[in-house]
């Protein structure tokens, strides 16, 4: 009774931090690991198609419920997630990806193995240093003695990180015994260090409160440590007016009277970048300053303008402030700020009225984008959650108002087409009792289709519109040619033939009165509604139009390095 196999312990640390689903594609090299995990009867295995897709799948996995795992098999398997994986850490999300790994006495008599690259002394090491680059710990147990240690090592890591690690377990292992495992604080207990954070807010304080027209930003790195609820209370706290930058849509509730919109350089919502960059002090809230976020470096932010709070450090006026956990300066900051509203009062008075729907053409013509956005957009409640898929879809998104409680997600750092796809199951599958809605174009749904299969096998409950436009609409409006045209294909059949006994509504619509008909079905409908909505080539939201020039100009050398 005091002793496990070495699966059992990796499955009672995983149920341990939260995670009760786990996304999975066998081989021979993690066989014996799944046989081991699968006798843990409160973790459910998810079989995906691959492994590409499992990732994005664990992805989304990890954005609902802060952690998530990702089981593959020795080189091939490790190698075709490692797209899904670097998005991971490059959105800052714990995925735990674990790998059946080859025999240890394989190794030990120098034998050439499948899935190496067929030379013995370092085939088995490949993998394993491509994961160094991509995961905040890589790690391969080949003994028995070390791997509790090992594993609790990884997972802590991952935790206080929020990047993914990587532990691979020699298959001949992972039935093999060992203590069961202890009482363990896996999560982080990281704490700032007291006088770099009491100088810091005195520091921060001081020029806010110095500042005329002080706002709030809030960047998609709040994310990390859950610091979303730190950053209301701070803004509660101030009045100023708040923003969000693309990446962190839904981080601060568009319900708020505080709320200004979103801040994207020239493709900010109306009033909102007038307002920030016309303030003489901003407090960025997690922020990343890419090129897409700030559209090809054009955002007007000055240095002696900002501060920037961040996981890893606080730097204002020049200065910088180490040791310092994010959620405790945020809250400190909230008790030491005088109310301002003045920036607030100067949105509201360039503000435009309240959104006004688009108007209606016949119920007959081809159905615009706008209509469509409008629908969706009627749809949305408490419980749902919206995935964007990189291209117009971001744009559109964006334009949304969401309800209380309705969340956002986007992969805007990383930005690899088809991830919404596995990220939409992942979610599905970390809370059904949210609605997840997918804004999927048609180029990126070709490169992940398959992965609609696994959402019906497990009937989750869901929502995608497929925008079929036949090309990649951001390409398009970056750079054009005869590269970002699709061969089209029939998407509402095609999703039909993979629902086995699995229920599904699936329909092409053409127009708004098709659309509204087949949304009025999905409302009492369980299982995944299917919309293939068929849009002009060009017809794509106009911010994407000033976008796709500015970041255009910057990959030509012609951008503003500036911001």
């Amino acid at each position: 009774m005091n002793q496990v196999t070495v699966g059992s312990y990796l499955s009672q640390r995983l149920e341990e931090v939260g995670i009760r689903d786990y996304f999975a594609i066998p081989g021979d090299f993690n066989l014996s690991l799944l046989d081991e995990l699968l006798k843990n009867p409160r973790l459910k295995m998810i079989n995906c198609c691959n492994e590409l897709n499992a990732g994005y799948a664990a992805d989304g996995y990890a954005r609902e419920k802060g952690v998530a795992a990702l089981v593959l098999t020795f080189g091939v398997g490790g190698l075709s997630a490692v797209n899904a994986v670097a998005g991971a850490f490059a959105e800052d999300l714990p995925v735990i990806v674990i790998s059946g790994g080859p025999n240890v006495n394989s190794l030990m008599e120098n034998r050439v193995l499948h899935h190496t690259l067929a030379q013995p002394e370092e085939g088995a090491k490949f993998v394993h240093s491509v994961y160094k680059e991509i995961t905040a710990h890589a790690v391969v147990i080949r003994e028995v003695s070390t791997a509790a240690f090992r594993i609790d090592e990884a997972i802590r890591i991952a935790l206080s990180a929020q990047k993914p690690v990587y532990i691979e377990i020699a298959c001949n292992l992972a039935g093999t015994l060992i203590s069961k495992p202890n009482t363990l604080a896996l999560a982080p207990t990281r704490q700032s260090d007291p006088s770099s954070l009491q100088k810091a807010l005195k520091h921060v304080a001081d020029f806010l409160n110095g500042a005329r027209q002080p706002v709030l930003v809030a960047g998609s790195r709040l994310r990390a440590g859950d610091t979303r609820g730190a950053f209301k209370t701070l803004a509660s706290k101030c009045g100023y007016g708040v923003a969000c930058m693309p990446n962190a849509k839904s981080f601060f509730p568009e319900t708020n009277p505080q709320f200004m919109g979103i801040y994207w350089g020239n493709a900010s919502s109306p009033g909102c970048r007038e307002v920030v960059e016309s303030s003489d002090a901003y407090l960025f809230a997690g922020p990343i300053f890419s090129d897409y976020t700030t559209v090809g470096f054009s955002a007007l932010i000055q240095p002696a303008r900002l501060v920037e709070a961040s996981p890893e450090c606080i730097l204002v006026e020049g200065q910088v402030y180490h040791g310092i956990v994010l959620s405790e300066f945020l809250t400190g900051l909230a008790s030491k700020l005088n109310s301002n509203t003045t920036s607030l009062d100067a949105y509201l008075r360039i503000k435009e009225e309240a959104r006004v729907a688009p108007p209606t053409a016949s119920d007959e013509l081809s159905l615009s984008t706008r209509r469509l956005f409008h629908h969706i957009n009627e749809s949305l409640d408490a419980t749902s959650t919206v995935v964007a898929e990189t291209g117009d879809s971001w744009f559109n998104g964006m334009d949304l108002h969401l309800p209380d409680g309705c969340k956002f997600e986007i992969q805007m750092q990383y930005g690899s087409i088809g991830w919404s796809v596995g990220a939409f199951l992942g979610l599905a599958a970390a809370n059904p009792e949210r609605r997840v809605i997918g804004l999927i174009g048609d180029g990126s749904f070709q490169m992940t289709a398959q992965e609609v299969s696994t959402f019906l096998r497990y009937n989750y409950s869901g929502v995608i519109f497929l925008m079929n436009n036949g090309a990649y609409t951001i390409e398009v409006m970056i750079h054009d040619g005869p590269y970002n045209t699709l061969q089209n294909w029939n998407y509402a059949a095609m999703v039909k033939s993979l629902k086995g006994q699995s229920p599904i509504l699936s329909q092409a619509v053409r127009t708004e009165k098709e659309l509204v008909s087949v949304l009025k079905k999905s409302k009492t409908f369980t299982g995944l509604t299917f919309i293939e909505v068929i849009l002009d080539r060009t017809d794509c939201n106009k911010a994407l139009l000033g976008w796709g020039t500015a970041v255009a100009d910057y990959n030509a050398g012609k951008g503003n390095a500036a911001g």
